[in-house]
Formats: C-alpha cells, sequence, structure tokens
C-alpha cells in the first residue's frame, strides 16, 4: 500500500535538501578551485566544476615538509589523544554509573559543575605549565583528556548494562577492574566507536592547545599550520606567485587544497564507523 505524503514531509524534504546544498557547496567549490587552472581561477570562472585540470597545489602541499611533518603530529596526537581519553573517559563512566558507589552524589556534583563552569585559560595554562606539559606531545593530549559530556553519555550506556552480566563475573571471581575490562567494554563497542569519534575529531581539528602550549614548530600540528597559510597566504605582496618563472601558483588555489588534504582523512572514517555511531549515541541518549 503506497504511504500518503503530506505537505509536511514535502516542506521538511525541501528544507533539509537546501540545508545539505548550503553545506556542501563550500567544500565542493574548494575541491573545484584546487584542481582547476590557475587562468580560470584568477578570472573568477570557477564555481562547481573544475576547469583545465591542474594538480601542481596538491603536489605542492604534499612535498611541503612542514605540511608533512604536522600531518604527521595530527595523526600521533588523534591516535594517543583518542586512546587515552577513551580508556580515562570509559574507566570513570562504569565507576560513576554504580549508584550505590562512596560519595556518589558529591562526585556527579562536581562532574556536572564542569559543564558550566571552568578554571578559565590562564589557571588552566598555570596548571599544565606547572606539570611540565608545555612544548611536549602531553600538552596536546592530556589537558582536554576528558569531556564531561561524553562522561555522562558513557555513563548512562553503562548504566544500562544489565547487572546479571557483573554479577556473573563476579560470580567467577573477578574484580570490579576485571569486570570493566572482560565484560564492560567487549559489550561497548558501539558506544566506544561513538565517543571515539567524538574524541579524534575534536583533537584533529584543535589548534587552541597548540597555539597555547606549544613552542617549537616541529610539535605544531596540522590545523595550526593551516591557519597560519590561510591567514597568511603564500604571498603577502600579490595574488599569484611565479614558480620556477614559468609556474604561476594561486594563493587561493594552495588554501583550498591544503583544506581539502587536511579535511578527507577525517571524513573517511565516519563511513567506516557510521553504523557503530548511530547505534551507539541512540543508546547512550535514551537509557538510564
Amino acid at each position: 500500500m503506497r504511504q500518503k505524503v503530506s505537505g509536511f514531509d514535502i516542506l521538511l524534504f525541501i528544507l533539509l535538501s537546501g540545508v545539505v546544498l548550503v553545506t556542501l557547496y563550500p567544500f565542493v567549490y574548494m575541491i573545484a578551485v584546487s584542481l582547476s587552472d590557475n587562468v580560470h581561477v584568477l578570472k573568477g570562472e570557477v564555481f562547481l566544476w573544475p576547469k583545465g585540470l591542474n594538480l601542481d597545489v596538491y603536489r605542492i602541499v604534499l612535498q611541503d615538509p612542514l605540511i608533512l611533518r604536522s600531518y604527521l603530529n595530527t595523526i600521533i596526537y588523534v591516535l594517543l589523544g583518542t586512546a587515552i581519553s577513551l580508556l580515562v573517559t570509559s574507566a570513570g563512566a562504569f565507576a560513576i554509573s554504580k549508584t550505590d558507589l562512596l560519595f556518589y552524589r558529591g562526585f556527579m556534583i562536581m562532574i556536572v559543575v564542569t559543564m558550566f563552569f571552568s578554571g578559565g585559560m590562564i589557571p588552566t595554562f598555570l596548571v599544565v605549565k606547572s606539570y611540565g606539559l608545555v612544548d611536549t606531545i602531553w600538552g596536546m593530549v592530556l589537558p582536554t583528556a576528558v569531556s564531561t559530556w561524553n562522561l555522562i553519555v558513557m555513563r548512562t550506556f553503562f548504566a544500562g548494562l544489565p547487572k546479571e552480566v557483573e554479577e556473573s563475573g563476579k560470580m567467577d571471581g573477578l574484580t570490579d577492574v576485571g569486570v570493566f575490562f572482560r565484560l564492560a567494554l567487549p559489550l561497548s563497542k558501539a558506544i566506544l566507536a561513538t565517543i571515539g569519534l567524538f574524541y579524534a575529531v575534536a583533537i584533529w581539528n584543535n589548534f587552541f592547545s597548540a597555539m597555547l602550549y606549544l613552542r617549537s614548530s616541529d610539535l605544531f600540528p596540522l590545523q595550526v599550520v593551516l591557519r597560519n597559510i590561510v591567514l597568511q597566504g603564500v604571498s603577502s605582496s600579490s595574488q599569484a606567485t611565479n614558480i620556477g618563472g614559468d609556474t604561476m601558483l594561486v594563493d587561493e588555489s594552495l588554501k583550498f587544497a591544503t583544506i581539502i588534504v587536511s579535511t578527507l582523512p577525517i571524513l573517511m572514517v565516519y563511513p567506516f564507523l557510521q553504523k557503530y555511531f548511530a547505534k551507539g549515541a541512540l543508546i547512550g541518549s535514551i537509557k538510564g
């Protein structure tokens, strides 16, 4: 039986289609410009489709040692930071999911308060500096290791796990730590993938921590280098730069190519985690 389509459904489809187009157009435009010949870019003739295929800017970006080093730094920060964040967040969430925990209400109040109040940028910097984390890899992953929102979402998930699972583990002689690692975590793949994606995207896009805690350019993540390129450009005096006397490089093309190169990897990860993402977000928000 054919389902009747209401006017509201049509309106919603048009609205969402408009949102998709508005969101997608800048990305498509950057790809088109970065792949177009410089003459067409300078004339402003590129809109949705590349004109005169040109891969020079991507070759320059991928051969730039500064970009490659910052790329490697970002990958290290994402892998290390996501692993630490997931471990700390899941352990804390599992603990506070037990309502019989000593001082449970006090812990929950202290955790929730951090969602509305913080120590501020300067006190946080002084704490990080006092631990010797300034200008180190750890300064990029430890100060932002736990998100209160992610902690509460994961706590809600753990609170919804059947009590029989923990009881069976205790009967087999497992401690609380054993129950967590051997029973709770294997049953939490969906929520771990969801929260892990949140952390990975946040760390990948994080340049504020680098501006605060890093001094050496050898430790800069990709986003700091990208920010400098976007703000300063390749040439401060002209719209185009001559390379080798016969090749013209447009600042705008180089900026867009760098943005595309820095964005694609994290976008390519999402399809592999999509099924876990939808399931984990739903479970973490409903159960409890």
